[in-house]
């Protein structure tokens, strides 16, 4: 993406943590950090006012947790970006907080380059996961591969199939646009129509319906990142 200002704000119930991530984002000058909550009901209020790009979002926090918080912002401001940014890697933190619609999922043990490189791929319309999430959304997927799906492959279309195998290598509506001869977007409502079908909140719902369903293969994925 153009490397315009980001609005930022951020929700984790430790003062100390908030201060020191404020200060390493402010090194970059095209993020500004816009506001922040100790709380997951102050971060959705926080949200409403501010209409942000991004939410680096704690998930275990009072009043109201991540999980539950990012559910009510993707439904009330879809266009919104979520990044889990958390101690917890457990598994079913890890799905609730994708299935809620999280585009992100970060430890906070992470550096700043790191942060600043997921920060911009989800505004690019990408996943990003820390490596250590890979590795653990890779198990989930593979051990889920063969479970019960919903929505059959037979409901979508050759081309919204096309789309989905080329979100899952990676690339932004534009790239697909580009290399599919369409507008981007066309691209955007093949998309949202694929989010419809199989009730996804994100694009790591159309990755994990993807490789589940079988229309994209795992052996593609497995060792790099979603």
């Amino acid at each position: 993406m153009t490397r315009e200002t980001i609005k930022l704000i951020i929700a984790d119930d430790h003062e100390i943590f908030r201060t020191g991530l404020k200060n390493v984002l402010r090194l970059d000058k095209h993020v500004e950090v816009s506001g922040e909550a100790a709380n997951g009901l102050a971060i959705v209020e926080l949200a409403r006012q501010l209409q942000p790009d991004v939410i680096l979002m704690d998930i275990v926090m009072p009043e109201m947790n991540g999980i539950e918080a990012t559910k009510l912002l993707i439904k009330e401001m879809p266009a919104v970006k979520i990044i889990a940014l958390t101690m917890f890697d457990d598994e079913s933190m890890v799905i609730d907080m994708l299935d809620a619609g999280a585009t992100g999922y970060l430890m906070k043990n992470t550096n700043r380059k790191e942060l600043i490189e997921a920060i911009e791929t989800v505004l690019n319309h990408k996943p990003y996961f820390s490596d250590e999430i890979t590795e653990k959304i890779t198990r989930i997927v593979t051990n889920h591969v063969h479970s019960p799906i919903e929505t059959p492959p037979s409901s979508f279309t050759e081309r919204e199939k096309e789309i989905m195998c080329l979100i899952c290598d990676e690339h932004t509506t534009k790239e697909i646009a580009y290399r599919l001869k369409l507008s981007s977007r066309t691209v955007e409502g093949h998309r949202l129509r694929i989010m419809d079908k199989i009730g996804a909140k994100s694009i790591a719902g159309i990755i994990t319906y993807s490789v589940r369903s079988g229309i994209y293969s795992m052996k593609k994925i497995v060792g790099s990142k979603l």
